[in-house]
């Protein structure tokens, strides 16, 4: 009964163990087996054939890993250069700034050298320390004072024309009317001193920044774009100062005044170097005759 069950076993194996003998022989043949070009195994063809379309998935998954991470390494360093070039170009402008300061101020005070040297009356130079943010004065505070010789009513000029006439003095300081305040007045004359009778006189505005020529006879030509300059009649400026250009004319007649605007030549809304003139007007001389009929006052 054994060997009956046994050679029953064994005929029902035996086609599996066929199969797998052929399988080890096509297997042993196979691994064998080798291409006739390259001379390499045919089972190492095809190996490399299945694994290549894998292989190639990974390659490109992972070049494209590294490629993200060396882009984000690229931008992480091109934002570092970013900041470092904003900073280099930030300390740029601030020298360049600087280099511009340096040069108008360097302008500024060659002008008032070359003033000083042009001009026959000795002069105080001075920098401009505080401005008067009131509305109702047009004053400025320079940094010399009555220890530097200066005194009340003397002229500040610039390079560029008048600007005012000191109205307070200190040891150190000195307080300075601009020529637009509704205060201040100057003699004047339209045109070249000596040549033109459009005589008058100027006085501030207030906050527009110009000045008003008034007492020009309307019978004397007045032109937009004419200088005027001091007569040197008013006992604070000598003559022949600049003090602006004619910008408005309203004509007048015979029995009307011109009225006129003008802007100062003078940068007085960029104040920062000025000159005060150590100036003193003649002395007027007192007459020695009258009418009879004339009472003096005393």
């Amino acid at each position: 009964m054994a060997a009956i069950r046994t050679q029953k076993e064994i005929r029902q194996r035996a086609p599996f163990w066929l199969v797998g003998l052929l399988l080890l022989n096509f297997g042993l043949m196979s691994y064998d087996a080798r291409d006739d070009l390259t001379k390499q195994r045919v089972i190492r063809v095809w190996a490399q054939a299945i694994v290549a379309p894998f292989q190639q998935v990974s390659s490109t998954a992972g070049g494209t890993g590294v490629s993200i991470f060396q882009k984000l390494s690229n931008l992480r360093t091109a934002a570092a250069e970013n900041e470092q070039l904003k900073q280099h170009v930030a300390e740029m402008e601030i020298e360049i700034n600087a280099a511009r300061q340096a040069r108008d101020e360097n302008e500024r005070l060659k002008g008032l050298l070359d003033l000083r040297e042009s001009n026959q009356y000795k002069i105080v130079p001075a920098r401009v320390i505080a401005r008067d943010p009131s509305l109702w004065f047009n004053t400025v505070t320079i940094n010399r004072g009555s220890s530097s010789g200066i005194e009340l009513n003397m002229p500040v000029v610039t390079p560029g024309g008048i600007v005012g006439r000191v109205v307070a003095t200190s040891p150190w300081t000195s307080q300075v009317m601009l020529i637009t305040d509704e205060r201040a007045a100057a003699g004047a004359v339209v045109g070249q001193l000596g040549q033109s009778n459009a005589l008058g006189s100027v006085k501030g505005l207030g906050s527009n920044g110009l000045v008003e020529m008034k007492y020009v006879s309307g019978l004397e030509q007045v032109n937009v774009g004419d200088y005027v300059v001091t007569t040197g009649q008013d006992s604070i400026y000598p003559q022949g100062l600049s003090v602006g250009q004619v910008v408005t004319v309203t004509s007048g007649s015979a029995t009307t005044p011109h009225v006129i605007h003008i802007k100062p030549s003078a940068r007085l809304d960029q104040l920062e170097e000025v000159a005060v003139l150590l100036y003193h007007p003649p002395q007027r001389v007192a007459p020695d005759q009258a009418l009879p009929n004339v009472e003096r006052r005393r």
